[in-house]
């Protein structure tokens, strides 16, 4: 499989495409100044316990107030509170967590309002971004992330990513991971890992440390509410969680970008660097790799497949609901079931696609065509299994319901990605009306009367739209146009072009200056 990340510098941020194969799998766009991020560390106050949903509210210093449940608290928030008390007092064996003592885990039953009171400090990390009227959801369980390790302090725990199957070589990740982490850091070995050498590993500790200790060395100077481990941009985090050794090209459209993520990537996957290439072509860098063809036809509420089958997107405050149409995908001597089957198939293909793309979240419905035989509706859900096993986010789906229906529950981290794929209409110039035509013909008159009595013209050329020329010289002599001539005594050229509007009209001099009405 050909995988590229097409990156394209714009006023308004940083947008990032994901190709696979040359077709559009993700889409990413990082906003200068964004308030929150997935993974962004704060400490903060507690704002308000809410008793009846053992939860409460935190006041990371934004506009919205973060919240946080009883569960989120986490196993270690016992010791994470005693590092907050050491840090903020400047303890100098807090940045290592030299000579800590681990606390007892917290109790997995028990109530909020008995474990921290409203004004009490808290470091909590953001687990996912703002969406719709929400606050960002807040964690006590802090974590930081590498490019191929996760670093979890309070814990000694060694974690191996269930995508490593071979035995030998998660006992050899284990075994290494073991020798260099520093006492009271868990890891978790990502997937990326696999194969990787004692020093590429060693070097992404010592980073994730640093940044430790980087936070550590904050906390005793500021006050709460405060940021004080800030997430990657979007685009180096991103290069983080998808860089793998089958990447082929990075393309970048900004220089000084360019070499951003040149040097990030050779910090991450040394001796991959020269996969990252300037583009420096006049077209677009999206035209010229069809990422903006493919954002055209994917984004909008109604998607077309080649084959004619198109999907219906509808997007809810509580649910996304896709509808699945065979259009006039007919394939001669099939039967229905069969037909259904093919069109079920393809479609479930495109919707694994759709969800990636738009970064769709939390409970999809799909509305597939129904089926009769109970191996043609397994077959479609090994289909979307499988389909599925290249989306990163946490997802679950379960099998056809006798309705046709299936329901698939997605990881919900930020809102789903957007983009508005109308144009304001040159007609009604967004406004959803126009003049009526009787309007327009009479403003024609008006301004020929005008030319003609007032400038004393005597040649008019009138350009309009094809649609409109018809109309002026429909009924031969009889028509608008030998009308107008006749009753102001004027000669009348009509000239048509599709260029215009559709009730857009210029008069010209003869010699073909536009005069300006």
């Amino acid at each position: 499989m050909e995988k590229e990340l097409i990156i394209s510098k714009q006023e308004d941020g940083v947008q990032i495409a994901l190709t696979e194969d040359k077709r559009l799998v993700e889409l990413h766009k990082e906003q200068p100044g964004g308030q929150y991020a997935v993974g962004d560390i704060y400490f903060g106050k507690v704002r308000k316990i809410m008793q009846g949903l053992n939860a409460a509210f935190i006041d990371v210093g934004g506009d919205k107030e973060g919240f946080m449940h009883y569960l989120d608290l986490g196993p270690d928030y016992n010791s994470v509170d005693k590092y907050l008390r050491l840090a903020m007092n400047g303890d100098k064996g807090a940045a290592t967590l030299a000579n800590f003592k681990i606390e007892p885990t917290l109790e997995k039953v028990g109530n909020f309002g008995s474990v921290l009171k409203v004004g009490q400090p808290i470091l909590v990390q953001v687990t996912k971004e703002p969406i719709s009227t929400k606050g960002p959801k807040v964690t006590g369980d802090i974590s930081i992330a590498g490019h191929y390790l996760v670093l979890t302090p309070f814990s000694n725990k060694i974690s191996i990513s269930q995508k490593i199957k071979g035995s030998e070589e998660r006992n050899r990740l284990r075994r290494l991971m073991q020798s260099i982490r520093p006492q009271n850091f868990g890891v978790i070995v990502r997937t990326v890992a696999e194969g990787r050498s004692v020093a590429e590993l060693d070097t992404d500790l010592r980073q994730l440390m640093d940044s430790w200790k980087q936070m550590t060395e904050k906390m005793k100077r500021v006050s709460a509410p405060c940021k004080v481990h800030a997430e990657l941009d979007t685009t180096t985090a991103l290069l983080r969680d998808v860089l793998t050794d089958d990447f082929n090209n990075i393309y970048v459209d900004d220089a000084a970008l360019c070499e951003e993520v040149r040097n990030a990537v050779k910090l991450m996957s040394p001796g991959k660097e020269d996969i990252v290439k300037h583009y420096k072509l006049e077209t677009p860098i999206f035209e010229q790799f069809g990422v903006q063809r493919d954002i055209r036809r994917m984004f909008g509420r109604i998607v077309t497949i080649r084959s004619g089958v198109y999907l219906y997107i509808e997007h809810t405050e509580a649910m996304h609901v896709i509808d699945v149409n065979s259009g006039n995908h007919i394939k001669a001597g099939s039967g229905q079931e069969d037909t259904a089957l093919q069109v079920n198939i393809e479609s479930g293909l495109e919707i694994a696609r759709q969800l990636r793309l738009r970064d769709m979240g939390g409970i999809v419905i799909v509305d597939f065509i129904d089926m009769d035989k109970a191996e043609n509706r397994k077959k479609l859900f090994d289909v979307m299994t499988e389909a599925m096993k290249a989306d990163k986010a946490r997802h679950t789906i379960l099998p056809l319901s006798k309705f046709g229906l299936m329901q698939i529950t997605r990881q919900r981290v930020r809102p789903a990605m957007e983009v508005d794929v109308q144009e304001k209409c040159p007609m009604c110039d967004g406004t959803g009306t126009i003049k009526q035509s009787l309007v327009v013909v009479d403003e024609m008159e008006a301004n020929i009367k005008h030319l003609v009595t007032a400038q004393r013209e005597k040649r008019l050329v009138l350009i309009t739209h094809p649609y409109i020329n018809a109309y002026l010289t429909r009924g031969g002599l009889r028509s608008l146009k030998w009308r107008w001539m006749r009753k102001y005594h004027v000669r009348l050229s009509l000239k048509q072009s599709e260029k215009y509007g559709l009730l857009e009209f210029r008069f010209f001099h003869a010699n073909g200056d536009e005069i300006q009405m």
